[in-house]
């Protein structure tokens, strides 16, 4: 049984949305596009090279895996880390639009809540998410992710499409471990560790 691990850039402020590039996602005006470009550095590289080499497969929503297919395919280097995975290994793509996918070793996922399990089955270490925004959101909303490893750059947008939006599922976290980039990224991996517990800071009556 594989782990969902999803991976994902953020600002500050938790937007996700086209961090690698302007035509990526304009939707709902953003305009920000490609804003991690300039603070992508080795460590930053080093790291993605690791996660995608424990990769098994891929889960991906539409808008990400129509990015991914026009882009990665074009990179024939059979050395380069992280194209090799993505056109060689599964591709499952969560979609209710295309009725089909042409990208190697792809296929349609219509319901993902209940295919995430048979998923998980199918694969030994990770079912791996990327990007994925929408998609992100139904797996959080239902309680999906295992491991989330978040890439946190400096920079504050104030607008665009974030991780955790409403509808979250409270969630207590483990922290797995953490590294900082010479451009002052925060890299931090964390573990579903059950639900939220409270106390209080108030002095009795």
């Amino acid at each position: 049984m594989s782990k969902l691990t999803m991976t994902t850039f953020l600002t500050i402020d938790g937007v996700m949305q086209a961090p690698g590039g302007p035509p990526e996602d304009p939707s709902g005006g953003f305009s920000y596009g490609g804003w991690l470009v300039p603070f992508f550095d080795e460590v930053t590289g080093k790291f993605m090279t690791e996660v995608f080499e424990r990769a098994d497969a891929f889960l991906l929503g539409r808008t990400t895996y129509q990015i991914f297919a026009n882009h990665w395919p074009r990179v024939t280097d059979p050395a380069d880390p992280i194209a090799s995975k993505l056109n060689a290994l599964p591709k499952h793509v969560a979609t209710k639009t295309l009725d089909r996918v042409e990208w190697n070793n792809s296929s349609l996922v219509r319901d993902v809540v209940s295919d995430v399990a048979t998923l998980k089955a199918r694969y030994a270490r990770e079912l791996q998410v990327h990007g994925s925004a929408g998609l992100a959101q139904t797996l959080i909303e239902h309680d999906l992710v295992d491991e989330y490893h978040l890439l946190v750059f400096p920079v504050v947008l104030g607008s665009g499409k974030r991780l955790f939006a409403a509808g979250a599922v409270p969630a207590k976290m483990k922290l797995l471990h953490t590294r900082t980039t010479s451009t002052g990224t925060i890299i931090a991996s964390y573990a579903r560790a059950g639900k939220p517990t409270q106390g209080s800071f108030m002095l009795d009556p």
